[in-house]
């Protein structure tokens, strides 16, 4: 168990912590869930570049970080959906395209091989977590405000929420297309392992 690797499960016990204080309507865990998911975020960058730096690349680590990440959105898309921020719909799509995607690569590792993402499902991971610290940062933003008793016009601007909608449309579209993306470029793949 390497310092990556650790990194990795830390990422994945942090998603339900966040989870669990961003759902409590309350200013000091509204901002504690986002220095969580940010340092839960931060580790996938951490981890990465100490694997490639010391040469310590394991097929755990090729199975799990990106397991992680998964884990880490799809916790906060969750979130999002039971405070009715985005809708359901999308955040169906996006989580099926994760889950589907993980489990053919369980099933390839089952069978010895291990997949790697692409570059473009490593673009999507970064556009996800982009966009969730974007929304992120405006429901702290409009919490403290609130809780102020301080009334920001922007907060309740209908064109900041669509700002936010076509963010997670935008989000949703790139990650079904990289899904698609990683079973043209690993069909060989799996059709071995769906034999």
């Amino acid at each position: 168990m390497n310092t990556p690797n650790k990194l990795t499960l830390t990422r994945i016990i942090l998603s339900p912590i966040f989870m669990i204080f961003f759902l409590m309507d309350n200013v000091y865990c509204r901002a504690l869930s986002l220095v969580i998911f940010t340092f839960a975020a931060l580790t996938d960058l951490w981890d990465g570049y100490l694997a490639r730096k010391y040469g310590i690349i394991t097929n755990f680590g090729k199975f799990m970080d990106p397991l992680a990440d998964k884990i880490l959105t799809s916790t906060a898309f969750i979130s999002f959906l039971a405070l009715g921020y985005v809708k359901a719909w999308v955040v169906l799509l996006i989580i099926i395209r994760e889950f589907f995607i993980t489990g053919l690569r369980s099933l390839a590792a089952y069978r010895g091989l291990v997949i790697m993402p692409t570059a473009s499902a490593r673009l999507k991971t970064v556009l996800q977590m982009t966009t969730i610290v974007a929304i992120l940062l405006y429901i702290n933003a409009k919490t403290i405000t609130g809780a102020l008793g301080v009334g920001v016009e922007i907060f309740e601007s209908t064109l900041l929420v669509q700002v936010f909608e076509w963010m997670m449309m935008i989000t949703m579209i790139i990650t079904v297309l990289t899904g698609i993306d990683y079973l043209i470029k690993n069909a060989a793949i799996l059709k071995t392992v769906l034999k």
